[in-house]
């Protein structure tokens, strides 16, 4: 697969990142690089990594410098022993041959999807203060991972799979209460650019219901709540690969999102739709909520709505509606509770 980052380096540079992945994957303790500022070898050492997700296993360096040597001598901090490092590279390789294997007669758009679901249905976003939760490690060896191990093993899995993509890290913003960079990827599917957060949707994906929230987007959409990138990456600028758009599950009109939802209120399932009849105001959110309702009541059944605003993605479930002497009763026994 193309190393996007590599592709995009000086003459230079290239050395220093090809000098770098040679001695990681020798396992050396200690190898020669080309002579750059610390800043430039760090940024070379980060990018390697967002290429090849497979370096699971570098967490750091230190280097030694030389007067008047036109290279220094790269230490890297290992997170486990030589040994151990080969026991879980041959799991992990083990790992994503198998998760690949059954998606490989599928299409692009088939198989971006099949590694969506799977981070949203076996990975739980965690904030382990542990170095392999933002390595491939962490989602794909224990079900655990930060939103940099999630978009390595979207990547590694996408790798595998032939499907180009690359790995898209934004700013942290601490006024406005963004503390963190965060990552996440960008796919070409049907020969458009498309971003694909899998671990904004691995968040809002509960009690069985995937979300598609933020798979296919373009890069309007995307960054009405994601910071600008660290690093250039390709410009998403079509819309019609929007997962929502392509399901038919994006209205413009209450009417269609009724008629749709009796559907699932029939079948008794969760209906999650994409709102594209303007601005997701609080007077047109209302509207929807009681045309929502109002659907749900003639079926004594109740709408239990949720919404991610940024994106205009709505979740509705229709639990069954209590009968009103049942409903007052709940009510003062969990006022009893409290």
């Amino acid at each position: 697969m193309e190393a996007y980052y590599y592709q995009h380096m000086d003459k230079l540079r290239q050395s220093a990142y090809h000098a770098m992945k040679m001695g990681f994957t020798a396992l050396s303790p200690a190898f020669p690089v080309p002579k750059l500022e610390n800043r430039a070898l760090s940024d070379i050492f980060f990018q390697l990594r967002l290429d090849c997700p497979e370096i699971f296993y570098v967490t750091g360096f230190t280097y030694r410098f030389y007067p008047g040597a036109d290279h220094v001598e790269l230490v890297p901090e290992y997170l486990f022993d030589k040994g151990k490092i080969k026991g879980h590279q041959k799991a992990l390789s083990a790992r994503v041959e198998k998760l690949a294997r059954p998606a490989r007669p599928m299409n692009d758009w088939e198989k971006a999807r099949y590694i969506h679901d799977f981070i949203c249905e076996n990975v739980r976003y965690d904030k382990l203060k542990k170095p392999y939760s933002h390595e491939i490690i962490g989602p794909l060896g224990q079900g655990v991972g930060v939103c940099e191990g999630i978009a390595k093993s979207v990547k590694i899995l996408c790798d595998a799979l032939g499907l180009w993509c690359v790995i898209a890290i934004s700013e942290a913003n601490p006024e406005v209460g963004i503390k963190y960079r965060h990552a996440w990827n960008i796919l070409k599917l049907e020969g458009q650019y498309v971003h694909l957060d899998a671990t904004f949707d691995n968040s809002l994906s509960h009690d069985g219901v995937i979300r598609y929230d933020y798979f296919g987007l373009d890069d309007s959409r995307l960054f009405r709540d994601h910071q600008p990138v660290v690093y250039p990456v390709p410009a998403c600028t079509k819309n019609d690969q929007f997962y929502y758009r392509t399901a038919k599950l994006s209205f413009t009109k209450v009417e269609d999102v009724v008629k749709r939802a009796q559907m699932s209120i029939r079948k008794d399932l969760p209906f999650v739709f994409h709102w594209r009849g303007g601005p997701l105001t609080r007077e047109v959110l209302m509207e929807l909520v009681k045309a929502l309702e109002e659907a749900a009541q003639k079926r004594n059944r109740h709408a239990a709505v949720s919404f991610n605003r940024p994106q205009a993605v709505l979740q509705v479930h229709f639990p069954a509606e209590l009968p009103r002497e049942a409903a007052a009763e709940e009510e003062a026994n969990e006022g009893e509770q409290e």
